[in-house]
């Protein structure tokens, strides 16, 4: 069966075709390029100008002011240090939550098969279509005083870990790929005398690390990103994270230096997502077909 192109091999053959391919190949990739990769350069690039150039009507795009000291003061100045330590442990944080209730909740709606799961599991969904700042009122105000145990939990990482734990996205990606599971293999597993929690431990874990990947990326980054909630959360200067902590910072201090630490604040996550963008890429597919 040949496979269905732009072009047909036969265009492709002559060489006014391989030209033509050739030029529009060229000027897509140049075009998405400048997109992308643009205001990352604009940004980088800006950390090394001074203050002048950095305001400078129309911009320079090659810098003529080159200090690069600007990144070690923008370090010191910001106490970027902890900041980072804060987001990190926010973030991991986030991540064993979300690892141990996400799969507990995917796993039971998979293959335990509660009474009306289908239901929970559609309501799940249904708060994918709710805007997240309708969330943050009813949020803050559980937040400011949990029901039953009446707990005030601001200014403490739970206010940022169990808010992150509901993500009907990410239960919905493990739910798929659990359902992509051979069922024989977990029959045999029952069989054998094993539970449902040591079939989970033993067999789909092992089988859902590429998912896990997955959901463990997302994690971490959405709690790297987020600004608003913990703006709200954690109001105790030591406790911030980068983004509050650099936007709480930010007066009074030269335009190039604040670039410079949003630069050391965008790293992190640029760098996870070039090491890990094929294990992103598989595992979102990884449970779209059986066999």
């Amino acid at each position: 069966m040949s496979t269905r192109t732009l072009i047909s091999p036969a265009q492709l053959a002559k060489s006014r075709g391989r030209f033509l391919y050739w030029a529009a190949f060229t000027v897509v990739v140049a075009a998405f390029t400048l997109v992308f990769l643009g205001p990352l350069y604009w940004l980088a690039s800006s950390g090394v100008k001074d203050p002048q150039e950095v305001i400078q009507t129309p911009p320079t795009l090659v810098p003529r002011s080159f200090t690069p000291g600007n990144y070690s003061r923008a370090w010191d100045v910001m106490d970027l240090s902890r900041l980072l330590l804060n987001t990190t442990f926010y973030a991991f944080g986030a991540l064993a939550c979300q690892l141990v209730l996400d799969v507990a909740a995917a796993y039971s709606l998979s293959r335990l098969r509660p009474v009306l799961g289908k239901a929970i599991l559609g309501m799940m969904l249904a708060t994918l279509m709710i805007p997240a700042t309708v969330l943050v009122v009813p949020q803050y105000l559980t937040v400011l005083d949990v029901p039953f145990v009446h707990r005030n939990l601001l200014d403490s990482p739970w206010a940022i870990w169990l808010p992150s734990v509901t993500n009907a996205f990410n239960i919905f990606l493990l739910k798929r790929f659990f359902d992509s599971i051979p069922k024989e293999l977990l029959d045999a597993a029952a069989m054998d005398g094993a539970s449902p929690t040591r079939v989970l431990w033993s067999i789909v874990l092992p089988l859902s690390r590429p998912i896990l990947g997955v959901v463990s990326i997302f994690a971490i980054v959405g709690v790297w990103k987020d600004f608003l909630w913990p703006m709200l959360t954690l109001p105790d200067p030591t406790r911030q994270t980068l983004n509050v902590g650099i936007y709480s910072l930010s007066t009074g201090v030269p335009v190039n230096i604040l670039i410079a630490a949003l630069t050391i604040a965008s790293l992190p996550t640029l760098l996870i997502f070039l090491v890990f963008q094929r294990n992103i890429m598989s595992g979102l597919t990884a449970g779209g077909l059986k066999g």
